[in-house]
């Protein structure tokens, strides 16, 4: 079944506090969004990646692929206004049979097995994403300063990829977007089909802040 992985890198990295954003900061001398693709070609190398890029970026991700001999095979797709948009621009590129990953570009620590998780569970059901036990005390605002605690056991914290029937997501990006759509899952299940979940890794973090990025050079 022929597999796709779209990687979404539109992000500007405010809140790492640096001129170079976040996709591009190198974790151990090779930028993170280059460790995000070869985990997904180490995975399968027969997969067809799709890069999805800021227009403004397309030229400094080509010329850091000169300058660190990064030579994987790619697509490239123009990011667009939110997330929503970016990926349906990185679906143009995909056919519309087989399965289709989305994978944010900065969370370059993915394992393999979570990776086969995911497209095997899609295979069968259509759907899934891989997601994590909440370790920590939940307290749910109720306003004017109160709150209370809520039972963590109820709930998940969701990572990436998020796997799928191509022709399915396809579909469901066809839908007018809302500001609901926080992530592919959120928009398939406005589309009516529903959601597997598979187990993430820990290691599989988001980076977002300058204490990430100290997280990625001990795990990297």
């Amino acid at each position: 079944m022929r597999k796709y992985a779209i990687i979404v890198a539109g992000g500007k990295g405010l809140r790492m506090g640096g001129d170079i954003p976040k996709q591009f900061i190198p974790v151990k001398g090779k930028p993170v969004l280059m460790r995000t693709l070869e985990a997904f070609y180490a995975y399968d190398d027969s997969i067809s990646l799709i890069l999805v890029l800021p227009e403004a970026q397309q030229e400094y991700w080509k010329r850091l692929c000169t300058d660190y001999g990064f030579t994987l095979p790619h697509q490239i797709a123009t990011g667009g206004e939110t997330r929503f948009h970016s990926v349906k621009n990185g679906l143009s590129l995909a056919g519309n049979e087989g399965l289709v990953a989305v994978h944010d570009g900065v969370r370059p620590f993915v394992s393999q097995a979570v990776i086969a998780s995911c497209f095997a569970a899609a295979a069968e059901k259509g759907a899934a994403i891989p997601v994590t036990e909440v370790v920590e005390t939940l307290r749910c605002l109720k306003g004017n300063g109160e709150s209370e605690t809520v039972a963590r056991g109820s709930y998940r914290l969701v990572q990436t990829p998020q796997v799928f029937s191509a022709s399915l997501l396809k579909q469901a990006y066809e839908q007018a977007y809302v500001p609901s759509f926080t992530d592919d899952a959120s928009v398939v299940e406005a589309f009516g089909h529903p959601v597997c979940l598979v187990d993430g890794n820990r290691e599989n973090i988001k980076l977002t802040t300058p204490f990430d990025l100290k997280v990625a050079e001990m795990l990297a």
